[in-house]
């Protein structure tokens, strides 16, 4: 009897993504302390820059997990875990420490083995993924429309020089 293709590559991907979340949120230790960071704290250290390369590479993650079937629930709370830590590691100084404390990698390298060995996450997150879609293009919008306005102040505060 054939194994699952999807199983397989999924018990192949299994050990490498915890590798590579350990790797991100808890591979070193400062000494004499019970304190762990990864290289998503180090990276994270650059201002601006490093937060953005940190949440790309936790979405690649994210993306690999989604590949290896984790269902739609799953991939929306990873999303949401990775966000998180994106949106708070941008604030200075907080943000560092949020980053040694929160771990987003390893919170969503748990919930793929909640939903792979104890059956949890289950369903369908559509109805999710369209709500955050039609706020995002709101939010959009909004800015659009409140720097047309910006645009407009500053057309008649300031006279045309020709």
């Amino acid at each position: 009897m054939e194994q699952d293709k999807s199983v397989v590559q999924r018990d192949e991907t299994f050990p490498w993504l915890d590798n590579v979340s350990d790797f991100l949120d808890s591979k070193y230790r400062i000494p004499f302390t019970n304190i762990r960071f990864g290289a998503d704290f180090l990276i994270g250290l650059i201002p601006y820059g490093g937060d953005v390369i940190t949440f790309g590479m936790s979405g690649f993650l994210v993306l690999t997990m989604a590949k290896n079937g984790a269902s739609g629930k799953v991939v929306l709370k990873m999303l949401g875990n990775i966000i998180l830590d994106a949106l708070v590691g941008a604030i200075p100084i907080l943000g560092d420490i949020f980053d040694l404390t929160y771990r987003a990698n390893r919170r969503n390298f748990r919930l793929l083995k909640e939903h792979y060995q104890e059956g949890q996450h289950q369903g369908n997150a559509w109805g999710a993924v369209l709500l955050v879609l039609v706020i995002l293009i709101a939010i959009l919008f909004s800015f659009g429309w409140l720097f047309w306005k910006l645009l407009q102040v500053l057309d008649r505060l300031v006279p045309s020089p020709f």
